[in-house]
Formats: structure tokens, sequence, C-alpha cells
């Protein structure tokens, strides 16, 4: 395995990594009831995924231009890690819209407004 493929590997699964401990926090915020912090800590992941993202379409362009990629087992971990990662992040994003909704649900039945 060359370098550079391991070096791009490297980058995705930093980048992803990254993101995981950010939809955790997230999660955590969530349970919490933090909504806030939990949206500002998925919009950071996703910021993460992101840039995982781009450095995964480059090599996927890089092959796609003609340049032969051997086979890597780190660079499929490394896709395999942001695809897991990316759909934690939806996950959480979905988990988050509930959680709001509820509590604006919530807020209303406080206020008296009994028409959920």
């Amino acid at each position: 395995m060359n370098e550079e493929t391991v070096k791009t590997s490297m980058e995705i699964i930093l980048y992803a990594g990254d993101a995981r401990t950010l939809v955790h926090k997230a999660l955590k915020a969530i349970s919490e009831n933090n909504l806030e912090l939990a949206a500002a800590e998925l919009a950071s992941a996703k910021e993460e995924i992101v840039k995982a993202h781009k450095v995964h379409t480059a090599m996927i362009q890089t092959e796609a231009s003609g340049k032969e990629i051997e086979y890597s087992l780190l660079f499929t971990h490394a896709q395999d890690t942001l695809m897991t990662i990316n759909s934690e992040l939806t996950l959480a994003k979905e988990l988050l819209k509930i959680f709001e909704s509820v509590d604006q649900r919530i807020a209303k039945l406080e206020k008296g407004q009994h028409s959920i």
C-alpha cells in the first residue's frame, strides 16, 4: 500500500472519529434535555463528516481519472468508518427532531394549550 493511500485513509478515519465524538456529545446533551447544545454538536459533527467525504471523494476521483489504486484494507476500513458514523449522525439528527417536538408539546401543555 502506498503512502498516499495510508495518509488519505487516516484522514478519513480521524475526521469521522471526530464526528463520532461530537455525535456522542450531542446524544448526551439530548439525554440532558439541552437541545441547543445538541444541535450545535450535530452541526459540528456534520462539518467533520463533510471534511471526511471530501477526502474520500478526492480518492475516488483519482481512481476515476485512470490512476490505479491498489486494494487497501485500511482504506476499506476508513470507508466503513465514514459510512457508519454518517448513519449515526443521521439518526442523531432525527432523535433531536423528535425531542424538540416533544419539548414543544410539553411547553404547550404547561401553558394550558391543550391542542397538541
